[in-house]
């Protein structure tokens, strides 16, 4: 069984335990450490969990929001690590104490019962990945922070039956915004983060290989709205019978299973 759970998502912070029962035995992933060590305890025991339950850590990439307490915290409770080299090298001198390990596009990690598959993303980062994560059958596909879907990016997602997606803003509410204008043009850029329309033609790409249920995630609270995310989402997939929802950044989702 394959299951997860966004702990919150947004630009204050994010992070999502992906969970894999297999052989009587459970592997929990952290992806991203996107909060202080305190709230993350927090937001971990929420969801009936504590430190010593989590298996290891994948960064997705440097910036503050999902790197967080992640070199404190894995020292502290002396938990792996997987992160490219850029978002290494990008996050600066840490003492890792053997608990560091270089992930690359599509080489694959396993992780007791999760087959992690990492993959490039074009994003204003130094060396960021984005993950797909099996068990048996069941794949879930963690797709946020990047300003369109590459070619690669699609083939690597299909075939997922769940996914936490981006949808971070609404074009209008963006241009309306009170940002200044080069921070609506990094947002909106081809480097950035995905607008609901884009989000919703990457769903849209995805519905025929299997897709079953879409998280919207990284909403951003001045230039989005659930509704718009939703509806978005809605008109691109149609009456293909998916499960849409929304990634809240104070409180996450609740625990999703990933159907086969």
């Amino acid at each position: 069984m394959l299951r997860f759970k966004s702990l919150g998502s947004g630009s204050a912070g994010n992070g999502t335990v992906v969970e894999a029962q297999h052989g009587g035995h459970t592997t929990r992933l952290l992806v991203d450490c996107g909060f202080g060590q305190k709230q993350l305890d927090q937001r971990l025991a929420l969801a009936g969990l504590q430190a010593s339950q989590i298996d290891a850590i994948f960064i997705t990439h440097e910036h503050g929001d999902h790197v967080g307490c992640a070199p404190q915290w894995a020292l502290r409770h002396r938990i792996p690590v997987w992160m490219s080299h850029g978002t290494q090298a990008a996050i600066g001198p840490h003492d890792w104490d053997g608990l560091l390990h270089i992930a690359r596009d599509t080489s694959a990690i396993d992780v007791g019962g999760l087959q992690l598959t990492p993959f490039t993303v074009p994003h204003d980062a130094r060396e960021p990945l984005q993950l797909c994560c099996r068990s048996g059958d069941a794949q879930l596909g963690i797709l946020t922070d990047l300003g369109h879907a590459t070619p690669h990016v699609l083939q690597q997602l299909m075939g997922c039956q769940a996914m936490l997606l981006e949808c971070n803003h609404d074009t209008e509410l963006l241009a309306a915004s009170r940002y200044p204008a080069f921070l609506k043009q990094r947002v909106g850029g081809m480097y950035g983060h995905l607008a609901n329309q884009a989000a919703a033609e990457i769903a849209q790409a995805l519905v025929d290989g299997g897709l079953r249920h879409i998280m919207a995630a990284h909403l951003s609270e001045q230039n989005n709205r659930p509704e718009l995310a939703l509806a978005a989402l809605a008109a691109a997939v149609g009456c293909s019978g998916l499960t849409l929802g929304v990634a809240e950044a104070a409180t996450g989702t609740d625990w999703l299973a990933v159907a086969v």
